[in-house]
């Protein structure tokens, strides 16, 4: 190999490696570092940004409003019927000062730990502690709030700045459409899915 072709290699390879350390920080985002598996201190607001390529890697962590869908949750009565609500909506906004502490604890995806799971283990509580008739029927516009109440106590504790602004289960809307004169009841029956234990 000739002096200069070995200079085009060491060029083209120094070249590679200085590009790959440039990333982009999507509007809406926060960026997190990590290098060798810990995560660094460093954070990073929308924009170009470098850092130390092959070692280091970045993940983006959302910081405007998101909605998070849990599907299938189940509810067991305090009777033994077991209740599958269809869907259950969270809308969330996390505050970037926060982002740090927040990944630190639960990672990346801390909305599994701190939404879904809770959703799924709140839905236990207040079901196992009601017959069907109160679940489905008499407390059934109650359970939102409730939910809502509980899930924004726990991350006050376990996650301050990420504050749950709404929740909303599919059945819900299905009621309000059923006051309203557009849907029968038979149809929002139909959404849950009963099993008798």
């Amino acid at each position: 190999m000739t002096l200069r072709a070995a200079a085009g290699v060491v060029a083209f390879i120094a070249l590679a490696t200085v590009q790959s350390g440039f990333h982009t920080i999507n509007e809406g985002h926060i960026g997190v570092y990590y290098r060798g598996g810990a995560l660094l201190k460093e954070t990073n607001s929308p924009g170009f940004h470098v850092m130390f390529p092959f070692l280091t890697s970045v993940r983006q962590v959302q910081i405007t409003m998101q909605t998070d869908e849990v599907v299938n949750v189940p509810c067991g009565t305090s009777g033994g019927v077991v209740i599958y609500f269809e869907r259950i909506e969270v809308v969330n906004i996390l505050a970037g000062e926060h982002v740090h502490n927040i990944v630190k604890k639960y990672g990346v995806n801390y909305d599994q730990p701190l939404i879904f799971n809770k959703i799924h283990h709140e839905m236990n509580q207040f079901c196992s502690a009601h017959t069907l008739q109160e679940v489905y029927i008499t407390l059934f516009d109650q359970i939102d709030e409730n939910l809502k109440r509980a899930l924004q106590q726990d991350m006050e504790k376990l996650a301050p700045g990420l504050q749950v602004l709404v929740r909303e289960i599919a059945e819900e809307k299905e009621r309000k459409k059923e006051k309203a004169g557009s849907v029968s009841h038979r149809d929002v029956v139909q959404h849950a899915v009963v099993l008798l234990a």
